[in-house]
């Protein structure tokens, strides 16, 4: 196909499809190699940034999406009567920042570096789609780990978790990981504030 086609596609696919699409599989329902399938992402994205369009093309780490532009979060969310979601508590913050820095973990690796029980927060962030189980550490009582999804990505404006802010070469142990985490809390909390709806509006 030609690049106008393959554009055309690509854009149908996802907004078909509403929720991220891996790189692998648009690379074979395209019939083209991940170089090719890149290089027309970015003639869409540049496009419509460039048209200054009410959709963005976002890529989340291995992934595409389409989803609305931010800058029109208030007018999508007067018409559709959407409430914007409640803000993240610091608690869940921290936590969220422990798994999001040692993943995957446990909860009570998480309680470890808190020194506080997780087990609500760690709930919350479950329905909040901002992690998710994935398999169990091979230990007595194989407890759940954690990791972060790509709606954690989403939701702070990242591509991929190499974007984190970085924490200074520590341990869990030494005392200063808290300290640390604290400041990565407050870049979380800068970047929600300053992005709030980032890809809350998706194209439908």
């Amino acid at each position: 196909m030609e690049l106008k086609e393959l554009q055309a596609a690509l854009e149908g696919i996802l907004f078909a499809s509403g929720e991220p699409v891996a790189a692998e599989r648009l690379c074979v329902g395209l019939d083209v190699d991940r170089a090719t399938l890149d290089q027309v992402a970015q003639h869409l994205m540049d496009e419509y940034s460039f048209q200054h369009r009410g959709i963005r093309l976002v890529k989340l780490d291995n992934s595409y999406q389409l989803c609305s532009a931010p800058e029109y979060a208030e007018d999508i969310r007067k018409t559709l009567e959407s409430r914007k979601p409640a803000k993240l508590s610091q608690s869940a913050l921290e936590v969220l920042a422990v798994i999001a820095y040692y993943q995957p973990t446990t909860r009570a690796y998480v309680d470890q570096i808190r020194g506080v029980d997780s087990s609500y927060t760690v709930g919350l962030l479950l329905e909040r789609e901002l992690i998710t189980e994935c398999g169990r550490l091979a230990v007595p009582g194989r407890p759940i780990l954690y990791r972060t999804t790509k709606n954690f990505l989403r939701s702070f404006n990242l591509t991929t978790l190499e974007e984190l802010p970085e924490l200074p070469d520590s341990s869990p142990e030494d005392g200063q990981i808290t300290l640390e985490l604290e400041a990565a809390v407050a870049k979380l909390r800068q970047e929600e504030e300053e992005q709030p709806e980032q890809l809350q509006e998706q194209e439908q």
